[in-house]
């Protein structure tokens, strides 16, 4: 897969420009330096061939902002790794002794180079690009990342006697999001599975910002590794950039396959914890539980922790929980192997004999209770979908199944087919009486509250006598 690098020094739109190739807004962008702190990478598409795309953080050795050591090695990684490279300047501030410091460092690469010269947002700037040949880079382009200006002009020049090998490649990777507040260990987690510097760690709350996507095999198991920016409470959400970081957590959750929820053990549980949980749950994502920096905890046992925790946020016991250190790599061989199993169940299906020989014995043991002389009758049984599993229950009367009962019934499923870390939908459906409206919508509950939803045309499918 070629690969195009972005590279310049702070402040000169790289990530804007990252975005405009990708057609994405992926990295996020804000007019304050050294927002772009990790390489990001993503796919994007020139006349038909798909490359990949890096941005990286600006290069500053002078300057006094946080992690621009780190910043700078990342940048470094993304030029080794490149087969293009594209310096991006900033034409209304003209050539600076960083650009050319920038330039140099590239120059030495020998790597097919081209420069940039970024916010020409009106043809009549144009002449201002003739200064940038100082720079020593022969290959020039005018472009506007945030009007579109000559971006496909500038993939041509930087492709400029590149080959491009046919790819039909589809990504049949399992996604998975590592998500929980700030300074839990994201960052710390993922460079420790990938043995590299891959992500910007610092004990300081807030060091990654974007949504950083990792891809690696394991066994020829293909993954996707997710790292987000920690999830504040809303009042705690001080800055413009927390809370576009945010944002890009809430999509990271969303277009995973299984979610990592990562908590401090010196912790627990925390409430915000607990939301981020029930925002998965919502997603339909499967769900680990992992408990890091277990390597400061003294005096006390991994069981009486576990048993602690199952107490304390007893609607996540389905979720498979791990006392790890992602610093000192304790714990962690198996978590590939939970993730796959993870992700096995949210592909379950059960069968419809199945699922109702467990109806007569749920039944069996225990009647759902009389209301006003009415008393709730189940019918059918049936699993609709999977990722994440649904199923339908053919009532009598939907509203007749108490609280009580449909805890109980949850209970019985578990324990009969487990399902670990996956969500679970029950979908209630009453038998139509004559003058109903049979597009009434019908009651569901995922093991929590009831909620109302308009119905699935997939349900329409099964009928019974």
């Amino acid at each position: 897969m070629i690969k195009l690098a972005l590279v310049g020094r702070p402040n000169v739109g790289k990530s804007a420009l990252f975005n405009r190739i990708c057609k994405k807004r992926i990295a996020i962008v804000d007019e304050a330096e050294g927002i772009t702190r990790d390489r990001l990478y993503t796919m994007a598409d020139f006349f038909g061939k798909p490359f990949q795309v890096i941005d990286t953080g600006g290069i500053d050795p002078h300057s006094k902002l946080p992690f621009q050591e780190e910043v700078r090695r990342q940048a470094e990684i993304a030029i080794v790794e490149a087969d293009a490279i594209v310096m991006v300047v900033d034409s209304t501030v003209g050539i600076t002794t960083l650009d050319e410091e920038v330039a140099r460092l590239l120059l030495r690469t020998s790597k097919p180079l081209c420069l940039a010269v970024n916010k020409i947002d009106d043809m009549s700037f144009l002449n201002q690009v003739h200064q940038f040949y100082g720079l020593g880079i022969s290959k020039i382009v005018a472009v506007s990342a945030t009007q579109g200006f000559q971006i496909a002009e500038l993939l041509e020049t930087a492709f400029e006697g590149i080959t491009f090998t046919p790819s039909e490649e589809v990504d049949t990777s399992i996604k998975v999001a590592i998500v929980g507040r700030p300074n839990v260990g994201k960052s710390t987690l993922v460079n420790t599975l990938l043995h590299e510097e891959r992500c910007v760690v610092s004990p300081i709350a807030g060091t990654t910002r974007d949504s950083i996507d990792v891809s690696f095999n394991v066994d020829g198991t293909p993954f996707t590794l997710i790292d987000t920016a920690g999830i504040r409470r809303k009042k705690a959400e001080h800055e413009v950039v927390d809370k576009f970081a945010s944002i890009r957590t809430e999509r990271a959750i969303a277009r995973a396959d299984i979610c990592i929820l990562m908590c401090d053990s010196q912790e627990g549980i925390t409430t915000q914890e607990k939301r981020i949980a029930q925002q998965i749950e919502e997603a339909g994502k499967g769900c680990i539980l992992l408990f890091n920096k277990w390597d400061l905890i003294t005096g006390f046992r991994m069981e009486h922790c576990l048993q602690g925790i199952q107490q304390e946020a007893s609607f996540l016991n389905h979720c498979p929980t791990h006392f790890v250190s992602a610093k000192t790599g304790k714990n962690l061989k198996d978590l590939f192997s939970l993730i796959k199993e993870v992700q096995a169940q949210q592909n379950r299906r059960i069968t419809t004999g199945q699922l109702n020989r467990f109806m007569e014995k749920a039944l069996a043991a225990y009647h759902p209770p009389m209301i006003q002389g009415k008393r709730l009758r189940i019918y059918y049984l049936a699993q609709v979908d999977v990722k994440p599993p649904r199923f339908v229950l053919f009532v009598n009367y939907p509203e007749l199944m108490v609280e009580s009962y449909k805890k109980y019934l949850i209970n019985q499923f578990r324990e009969t087919y487990g399902f670990l870390g996956a969500p679970l939908t029950f979908s209630l459906r009453g038998r139509v009486q004559k003058g109903d409206n049979p597009k009434a919508p019908e009651d569901v509950f995922e093991e929590g509250d009831f909620v109302l939803e308009e119905e699935n045309e997939d349900l329409m499918s099964i009928s019974i006598d």
